[in-house]
């Protein structure tokens, strides 16, 4: 099953900005209760759009430089980048048919 690969300050722009296919990110902390309730419906659709969308996840407590540059203010924050730029980005908590339309429509 495809998981959330973690991505970092470092190598966001090698994973994210140049990545063939488009890209989900959602930016979590530990102390987020709405984060952890989002995690595992990300990684079902995760599973579901194998090869189709990378699912990365970025940790807000240990990089915090791109979700200064991303204007990340609240948590989660899930954004989806479509040849390295944003296509649409939404915060807090989104049901599993929700997400599933803002990845169809960026496809």
């Amino acid at each position: 099953m495809a998981a959330l690969q973690p991505v970092t300050d470092a190598s966001f722009a090698s994973v994210v900005l140049a990545s063939p296919t488009p890209v989900l990110v959602d930016y979590w902390a530990d102390w987020c209760a709405p984060c952890r309730q989002l995690t595992p419906v990300l990684e079902e659709l995760a599973h579901e759009y194998e090869g189709k969308v990378t699912f990365v996840s970025m940790d807000t407590n240990e990089n915090t430089g791109i979700p200064t540059q991303q204007g990340v203010l609240s948590l989660p924050t899930v954004q989806i980048f479509v040849n390295g730029e944003v296509a649409t980005s939404f915060q807090g908590g989104k049901t599993k048919m929700a997400l599933r339309a803002a990845i169809d429509d960026c496809l």
